[in-house]
């Protein structure tokens, strides 16, 4: 099995110049597959197609918590509000100034032990699937291949028989 069979072919993306605003409402509504929408992330594309990026909803959150706020030891401060007020801020951010720059991608062709080894090397959830000619042609989940693990493990392939 290859990152091929089990990926979910790219139907949505990213901007660089798209707002957090627009960014957020498309990872609300993209489709995941015929019944499910919202997604956690999504490649950032150039005008040519090539990747320059990936935006999660993780990365969003950072847009809305201001870095020096972890260094603060702020008590009985009260944190009423802040968040809707920073989020209305963080809105007209571009993709480009919070996406992840060092994204690590796995060629169409990997085997399935590739894959693995990179979602579990570098802590991620999904990997853009790149094609031949450098394109992103889909993503593949961490569910994805735990389920195409799992079935295996359980021997669902031969009709469940031991």
């Amino acid at each position: 099995m290859k990152a091929k069979d089990l990926m979910i072919p790219l139907q949505e993306y990213l901007k660089p110049e798209t707002t957090l605003k627009e960014a957020a409402n498309i990872l609300r509504t993209a489709k995941r597959d015929e019944e499910k929408t919202g997604v956690k992330g999504l490649p950032v594309l150039d005008m040519n197609g090539k990747m320059v990026g990936f935006l999660s909803i993780g990365d969003i959150l950072k847009a809305v918590f201001p870095s020096y706020m972890s260094l603060m030891n702020l008590g009985d401060f009260t944190w009423d509000g802040m968040v809707e007020d920073m989020a209305k801020k963080a809105g007209n951010k571009k993709v480009s100034e919070m996406m992840t720059t060092h994204v690590i991608t796995i060629p169409e062709e990997a085997p399935l032990m590739e894959c693995v080894d990179h979602m579990v090397k570098n802590n991620v959830k999904r990997l853009p699937v790149i094609s031949k000619g450098g394109k992103v042609v889909g993503i593949l989940y961490e569910r994805d291949v735990f389920f195409a693990i799992t079935k295996a493990m359980l021997n669902e392939n031969a009709g469940g028989g031991k």
